[in-house]
């Protein structure tokens, strides 16, 4: 899975991503190049491995970890918004497209992606995992860098992927009790449950949450560049 999209202008950036493809080629990983920005994609069978190497080899030095996130990629590439039929002209309203989210078996749905920066050679790293399906889960690395602790403790809270040997995988934002993971694609924005302080009974209870769902339409200038069809250089374009 070794490849190479483009050069990101930077030769800082270039020699990584050359090193990488190098030293991880023929472990199944792949490496994506971006102006400003490499990626290293990591099957999570070899993640511990990966980022022990990408932490001690003299090559990479990513000594510091800043930051661990889920990623849900249901529905990604596709616009929610089809804005060619709103209207012929001047301002209007977006049309809006159902479809459905990818089932959870798929094994590309959910990924855990990694920002390291090594000290040493002052660079970025961006490396994603993806988690597998229908369980999502990676294993920790903590014990790679301890600063993934209450990161992997989010991206299970808000996403619902594992972390195999995490000291102490429990929530971290949500209540005590909560249902779901609020940060999938899959779960309502207006909740599930509200809660509000009952007089008689002296405490906060929970209830089914009272606010009806109901679709925010953006309003759309038919010729900004932004939507579909527009032109930045046409006459009848509006000042926004």
């Amino acid at each position: 899975m070794s490849y190479q999209e483009s050069k990101t202008g930077d030769a800082r950036l270039d020699g990584l991503a050359d090193g990488l493809t190098e030293h991880f080629g023929a472990q199944d990983c792949g490496v994506l190049t971006a102006p400003g920005e490499v990626t290293l994609v990591v099957p999570r069978q070899t993640l511990i491995a990966v980022a022990t190497a990408l932490r001690d080899h003299e090559a990479f030095r990513c000594e510091q970890l800043i930051d661990v996130c889920g990623v849900d990629y249901a529905a990604y590439g596709r616009s929610e918004w089809v804005t060619a039929e709103a209207s012929s002209s001047g301002f209007g309203r977006g049309v809006a497209r159902g479809f459905e989210l990818e089932e959870i078996e798929d094994p590309k749905r959910f990924a855990v992606v990694y920002h390291l920066l090594s000290l040493t050679h002052n660079r970025r790293l961006r490396v994603r995992v993806y988690a597998g399906a229908p369980r999502p889960m990676v294993d920790s690395v903590v014990t790679v860098w301890s600063s993934a602790d209450w990161f992997e403790r989010e991206a299970f809270d808000l996403f619902g992927i594992l972390f195999n040997g995490h000291p102490d995988l429990r929530r971290i934002l949500t209540d005590y009790g909560f249902m779901g993971y609020p940060f999938r694609k899959d779960f309502p924005l207006v909740g599930q449950v509200e809660m509000r302080y009952d007089p008689e009974q002296a405490r906060v209870v929970y209830q089914p949450v009272s606010i009806e769902p109901r679709t925010l339409v953006p309003r759309v200038i038919r010729a900004d560049a932004r939507c579909e069809g527009g032109s930045a250089t046409s006459p009848d374009a509006p000042d926004v």
